[in-house]
């Protein structure tokens, strides 16, 4: 291919290499070359959250950066979080306080929270609905949410 960059990265677990457009963003990178679509995209300008993975373990916007920007560093998206027969935690708080409807925005306040309960194992409800501020839900109200983060960091609480 003409005018494209090698991008060598490990997403879930899984080293890739693929040649991209220079322009391709990583949350396109994911959902088409790699056909993981948990990744959501949804206002495509980094303010609702639906695209958010982990950066070496950092929280990060997918649809603000480029692929070519993520060579050599590690992925994890919401497919790497867990397994159906063996959940993350925060998976499954969120099964069993129900704070899921539709659905989009879950992965992205999945990959959100994840590296926040590791910082803040504790967190208020004040300080969950902080971290979770960025993160967009048209269905519903927040409250099982922030319930679902309650019974994860109470589960995980060593």
């Amino acid at each position: 291919m003409e005018n494209t960059i090698t991008v060598s990265v490990t997403v879930n677990g899984t080293p890739y290499q693929r040649s991209v457009d220079p322009r391709t963003l990583l949350s396109d990178f994911l959902r088409n070359d790699l056909e993981l679509t948990g990744t959501h995209v949804g206002c495509e300008h980094g303010v609702c959250g639906a695209c958010t993975v982990l950066l070496d373990g950092e929280a990060v916007r997918s649809c603000l950066l480029f692929a070519p920007q993520v060579d050599g560093h590690e992925i994890i998206t919401v497919e790497g979080l867990g397994t159906l027969d063996n959940l993350h935690p925060l998976q499954e708080a969120f099964r069993e306080a129900h704070a899921l409807q539709c659905g989009f925005c879950t992965p992205g306040i999945l990959t959100t929270l994840v590296p926040y309960l590791e910082e803040n194992p504790n967190p208020t409800e004040e300080e969950i609905r902080e971290a979770i501020s960025g993160n967009l839900c048209r269905c519903t109200g927040y409250q099982h949410i922030i319930d679902a983060v309650k019974l994860a960091a109470e589960k995980t609480d060593p």
